[in-house]
């Protein structure tokens, strides 16, 4: 499979990938590329245990990430305040919380250190990422009053204790987090086998 349509989206978000990931540029401009390579060889039980951390096959995960993707697709064409919301609510759930622990999580543990799919994996299980993906769980968000992004309250830390702390992201932020966690999840699951 080429990966090249991703590697160009996501190219897009250099300065983003190599300010916050610390990827180097090489890596930045093949980014899906590189994941895929990476998982392909990555030995066997480490497959294993990524196919094995949720009850849900990959097979399936992959046509959930396909729908999702049409969805999206019929969303722009559709346009409308309506859409646009469920657009939202759609792609927020699918990117934070339907692929957190049964892809994300899993592959920090099984990737190589220094790798980009352990790189990425970390950044989109650790805090902001993690604490966005814990207030759309819980229905701690918003939209900004002009539409700039979203507001969220979330817990630092995992402490059920500890109070909820108000954050922000805006919407280039959000897209930037969002095609970072289609472009592991797709280069993820279609290199397992």
């Amino acid at each position: 499979m080429s990966w090249s349509a991703i590697d160009r989206q996501m190219a897009a978000y250099m300065p983003e990938l190599q300010g916050e990931l610390k990827l180097p540029a090489e890596v930045c401009r093949k980014l899906a590329t590189t994941i895929a390579a990476e998982v392909r060889f990555l030995p066997v039980h480490a497959k294993t245990q990524i196919k094995l951390a949720s009850p849900v096959s990959t097979n399936t995960r992959v046509e959930e990430l396909q729908a999702f993707q049409g969805w999206m697709d019929f969303a722009k064409k559709a346009n409308g305040p309506y859409i646009t919301r469920a657009q939202v609510i759609t792609q927020n759930y699918i990117c934070f919380v339907y692929l957190s622990e049964a892809c994300f999580a899993v592959l920090r543990k099984m990737a190589p250190v220094g790798s980009a799919s352990k790189l990425c994996a970390t950044f989109l299980t650790d805090n902001p990422i993690r604490s966005f993906r814990n207030a759309i769980a819980h229905s701690n968000w918003q939209y900004n009053d002009d539409f700039s992004g979203l507001t969220y309250w979330s817990r630092k830390s995992g402490d059920k204790e500890e109070p909820l702390t108000k954050f922000e992201v805006d919407h280039q932020k959000l897209g930037f987090w969002q095609s970072l966690s289609r472009c592991v999840a797709y280069a993820t699951y279609q290199n397992l086998d």
